[in-house]
């Protein structure tokens, strides 16, 4: 759906408290904003305390790092003059928590980092960004943060 002349387009970054993911919001920055046609959408899917694997503590410790990944992004945005965000933590599986995000905004792009798993845990944990980019309705960027050559 193409936006009228005066309606900024809408960008959703998908966040976590990963590297590749400040990666990925830093490269969007860098390229895309400040912007005349783009908004920002950031959107950060936290687990259900009885679906986070691994993890044992409280409920309430899920929605401090939900709160920790949405300040420190936010902040990020604000240090690169991008002060027209919207920013949420929603509850669910990441892949559709951002899928759901891209029809809810309708969002011209979706910006997802790569976690650059090997086949064997792709397979096992499922890649966030290679399901995004099958099923989102809108254009997927995965940015891969390169690799340093030794």
């Amino acid at each position: 759906m193409a936006a009228s002349s005066s309606e900024k387009q809408v960008v959703v970054i998908g966040i976590d408290d990963s590297e590749q993911s400040t990666y990925a919001l830093n490269w969007a920055l860098d390229n895309f904003f400040p912007s005349p046609i783009f908004k920002l959408v950031l959107i950060h899917s936290r687990p259900t305390a009885t679906s986070a694997v691994g993890f044992a503590g409280p409920d309430s410790d899920l929605r401090k790092i939900g709160a920790r990944v949405l300040e420190t992004a936010k902040q990020l945005c604000i240090n690169k003059s991008v002060n027209d965000v919207t920013a949420e933590v929603v509850e669910g599986d990441p892949r559709n928590v951002l899928c759901d995000a891209v029809d809810k905004y309708r969002a011209a792009m979706l910006v997802v980092g790569s976690h650059g798993y090997g086949a064997i845990k792709r397979a096992v944990l499922g890649s966030v960004s290679d399901y995004c980019a099958h099923h989102a309705h809108c254009t997927v960027m995965i940015v891969k943060k390169p690799k340093i050559k030794h």
